[in-house]
């Protein structure tokens, strides 16, 4: 055991070396890089160093469907998903806030810490793309607030899948404009708390449902708190060290309840963040964390390109359910210890 967590710790700090390296003068790691550092850029593809061009109209590039190199032993064995999306957590405020809970997820899981979310990177756009699967021309939302008349993403996101296969969804959510994600028909429970998160995550455990099978939850706090008082201000850092509490609440819960070992857990976030805004295309706002950890899933730091796209796509691999050919993102099979030949995919 003890040559394990070193092995960890290790890894660890060579997730910490990366994204000290994918965002330059990070609070807490600058003394990890020198002066130079390395350009971080934006879309994921076939190669280690990505590159985005984003456009003020957006268009979808077509992109072939990615084949795995078949593995006969793997079969996906997580009886549930829980999607956890810490809005506005840029990656390099893991280390300053200090968030534990979530480091230490780190250390048992897969972890890519400059993936890239799509553009606009905008709180609705890029949750469409996160459980949709898809660039947000497909999925058409562009707006970022509650406007009902608008109706819903287009296309088949993961919540309809699930709930098509008789699985429980559920959301929990800081803002209502989430609604717009997915049709009611999809979903069992939609809950809207405007609190802190700890509120929100204290009203989940209490009306905890065992049997779901996708539970998205959305801490909204870490945004609010960009606007308010400046992305990696001391105000934000304490805010984000309330969501890595509110995340170990949920964690003892699944462990008093004995569901770990049946739950693949996604930790990641919607967009970064500079000043007091975000939506442009700079590493600051497109940058986030990427971190899944439960059955199947092999702690390393990966290596493969993580879009915030492929979030829904590895959700939908982990349960066994159809991938449906017009998604952009695809599973992040390497987590899994994939051999994978990776097609690019890129949103204009």
């Amino acid at each position: 055991m003890k040559h394990h967590r070193t092995r960890r710790t290790i890894l660890l700090c060579s997730f910490l070396l990366l994204l000290a390296c994918q965002i330059p003068n990070a609070p807490g790691l600058s003394f990890l890089v020198p002066t130079s550092t390395i350009t971080a850029t934006q879309t994921p593809t076939a190669t280690p160093s990505p590159t985005l061009t984003a456009a003020a109209s957006p268009t979808i590039t077509p992109t072939p469907t990615p084949s795995v190199t078949p593995t006969l032993t793997f079969r996906p064995s997580a009886r549930r998903v829980i999607i956890i999306s810490i809005d506005g957590l840029r990656p390099d405020a893991i280390v300053p806030a200090p968030m534990p809970n979530l480091v230490t997820l780190m250390q048992s899981g897969a972890v890519a810490v400059g993936a890239q979310t799509v553009f606009p990177s905008i709180t609705l756009t890029a949750h469409s793309s996160m459980l949709g699967g898809v660039c947000p021309s497909k999925h058409g939302v562009y707006w970022n607030e509650y406007e009902p008349e608008r109706g819903y993403a287009q296309g088949t996101d993961l919540l309809d899948l699930a709930h098509a296969a008789g699985l429980q969804t559920i959301m929990y959510v800081g803002t209502e404009k989430m609604r717009h994600i997915t049709e009611p028909s999809s979903l069992d429970r939609f809950i809207h708390i405007e609190d802190t998160d700890s509120v929100l995550m204290g009203s989940l455990i209490a009306n905890f449902l065992q049997d779901f099978g996708v539970l998205f939850i959305h801490l909204l706090a870490t945004d609010i708190a960009g606007h308010e008082a400046g992305w990696m201000s001391p105000h934000q850092i304490s805010v984000i060290r309330e969501a890595d509490a509110a995340l170990g609440m949920l964690l003892d819960e699944l462990d008093a309840r004995n569901l770990r070992d049946e739950t693949l857990i996604i930790v990641t976030s919607d967009h970064g963040g500079a000043g007091s805004a975000h939506g442009s295309d700079a590493r600051e706002d497109m940058t986030i964390p990427w971190i899944a950890v439960g059955p199947g899933i092999q702690p390393k730091a990966l290596t493969t390109p993580v879009n915030t796209m492929d979030t829904a796509a590895t959700a939908a691999f982990a349960l066994g359910l159809p991938i449906p050919f017009d998604w952009d993102g695809v599973p992040v099979y390497e987590a899994f210890g994939l051999s994978v030949e990776r097609q690019s995919v890129q949103c204009q």
